[in-house]
């Protein structure tokens, strides 16, 4: 084999931006284990900033900055783009995220011989929630995926969704996320610390909702459920993750009228997401839509059984640790918060023990980056066999 064959590829990153969010965690999670296995690998970003991009320049992983100033800043933003793209030189452009994939499509004609891979973390959104020009990148995508060497889904849902809608089906493949474990274990410190900022007696049953406001998380369906628990009162509730100011209001208004206003602590975005786990007895997902979700992964590597909505691969992903009920349904939701609290009863710490397990042995990062690295190189060599395996 010859010196390009038996090198690793090049490897760029395209995303828009690196601040809070499971699509930019799972990208610096691979970014650097690339990296950490002797891969050349840098990240473009249309808006520079955000944690990640301190992680990842913390580890050695090069940002180039493309300096968007904003929705129609567009042709300056494209030369920005080709320039990097001719400079940097890559074998392949890795995109994140509808724009970032579509934009991605650029980088053979900027760079000859580099191919694509995109990156598609949902599955099922309600698109007449979002603006038109969401919906219009997303109807772009579907027409244009096929110019893409290779399609990464994280969740099988995901996959089966956007090859329903046009997505090639011989270029889909799926891996699931990867969640840093050595990170993500239960912290008895934190979890005293994290209680005492939240007003949370130590004895208190804390179920927790965590996610950015935003109506997919259906956080109303989340109220509705705990309400149906309130009489109780050993329960006490949390939602972690921030969002629109305005549809913040409404759903604070909602719990009022619920009567949960002395019951539920609305903690905003959070920094220390270990901490933030650790004070959480029981994780709820009320989610309508989901692909792989990071934060029922995270809660279950820091030892927390989880009750999910059956969408997505949330179902495969707690598997027999878990509880699984319909979406949009408050008593089923309410119901299986209450059965898990039952099952922990009976001894807190096999529920803990077996929701660690599974995260560890499915869904590590060294199975993301080991399946990613495999999918990578038989694009850069040109041998991917299409036929939409799963590694």
């Amino acid at each position: 084999m010859g010196a390009d064959g038996a090198r690793k590829p090049r490897v760029l990153f395209l995303i828009r931006s690196l601040g809070r969010g499971g699509a930019e965690r799972q990208l610096a999670t691979l970014a650097t284990g690339l990296r950490r296995d002797g891969w050349e690998v840098a990240v473009a970003c249309f808006y520079a900033g955000g944690p990640f991009q301190r992680e990842l320049e913390r580890d050695g992983v090069p940002i180039i900055d493309l300096h968007k100033r904003g929705r129609w800043d567009v042709a300056g933003f494209l030369w920005r783009l080709a320039r990097a793209l001719r400079q940097y030189r890559p074998d392949i452009v890795h995109g994140y995220l509808t724009v970032g994939n579509l934009l991605s499509l650029l980088a053979p004609l900027a760079s000859p011989g580099s191919r694509v891979v995109w990156g598609v973390r949902s599955s099922f959104i309600d698109r007449q929630r979002y603006d038109w020009m969401s919906r219009a990148t997303f109807a772009l995508s579907c027409r244009m995926a096929r110019r893409a060497d290779r399609i990464i889904f994280n969740s099988h849902a995901g996959s089966t969704l956007h090859g329903a809608q046009g997505y090639p089906a011989d270029r889909l493949v799926v891996i699931a996320n990867g969640i840093d474990t050595g990170r993500f274990r239960f912290d008895a410190a934190s979890r005293m610390r994290m209680r005492r900022a939240w007003e949370v007696p130590d004895d208190a049953l804390l179920v927790g909702l965590v996610g950015r406001l935003d109506p997919m998380k259906d956080h109303p369906t989340f109220l509705r459920a705990v309400a149906g628990l309130a009489h109780d009162a050993r329960w006490r509730f949390v939602c972690v993750g921030g969002g629109d100011a305005g549809y913040a209001g409404q759903l604070q208004a909602l719990a009022r009228e619920l009567g949960l206003a002395e019951r539920l602590v609305w903690a905003g975005p959070c920094e220390d997401m270990v901490a933030a786990y650790s004070a959480i007895d029981i994780l709820a997902s009320s989610s309508r839509g989901e692909g792989f979700s990071n934060v029922v992964a995270e809660a279950m590597a820091c030892g927390r059984p989880c009750v999910v909505t059956d969408v997505g691969d949330s179902a495969h992903l707690v598997g027999d640790t878990g509880i699984v009920v319909p979406a949009g349904e408050p008593a089923a939701l309410r119901d299986g918060i209450a059965r898990m609290r039952e099952r922990m009863a009976r001894d807190p710490l096999v529920a803990a023990r077996a929701s660690r397990a599974r995260v560890v042995d499915q869904f590590s990062t060294a199975r993301l980056v080991g399946h990613s690295e495999r999918v990578l190189e038989e694009v850069h060599r040109r041998h991917c066999t299409l036929g939409g395996v799963t590694p």
